[in-house]
């Protein structure tokens, strides 16, 4: 009966987090499976879990992410990898903010970590168990991020101030 209870609260203190994670890396369709799938582990591994339960599950929903992926590129064929892949390109609207449009430019491993602190609100000890890495690793992969992410959106800035550019949105 406690491990009853214990799951029930870990599930109502963390579904929405857990939920809000795979929805912002999952398409609509897998949602409501992978969520499910991290709840089942979590009830399988109820003893085995930490205190802090939400660093975990992010970790386990990072895992069965991975392995969702996995399992579909098996399944599919070519038209399936362009279609995944075109799901990820990045729309550049002209009115598109440009934090996001640099989001869109740096690497899928810098924008993971930056998305985990900055959009998900984890802290980099909790980004450091998602990600299944060091504290000290995730620290040192998040300054990198960043710095990455600050050299793209200088560029970006330096490109919409161009001369071309500027004759270019003159125009308009």
């Amino acid at each position: 009966m406690e491990r009853r209870r214990r799951f029930e609260q870990v599930f109502d203190e963390n579904l929405r987090a857990v939920y809000g994670y795979v929805l912002r890396r999952a398409g609509t369709l897998d949602v409501d499976d992978a969520v499910a799938e991290v709840f089942l582990v979590a009830w399988r591994r109820i003893d085995h879990m930490p205190a802090d339960a939400k660093p975990w599950l992010l970790g386990v929903a990072r895992r069965v992410l991975a392995n969702q992926r996995r399992a579909a590129v098996r399944r599919a064929s070519l038209a399936e990898r362009t279609r995944a892949e075109a799901t990820h390109a990045p729309v550049e609207a002209p009115d598109t903010p440009p934090i996001l449009r640099a989001l869109h430019r740096v690497s899928s491993r810098d924008r993971e970590i930056l998305m985990l602190i900055a959009w998900d609100g984890v802290t980099v000890e909790e980004a450091a168990a998602v990600l299944g890495c060091s504290r000290g690793a995730a620290k040192v992969r998040f300054h990198r991020a960043k710095r990455r992410l600050g050299a793209v959106l200088a560029d970006l800035e330096q490109d919409e101030t161009s001369p071309a550019t500027r004759l270019r949105l003159e125009a308009r």
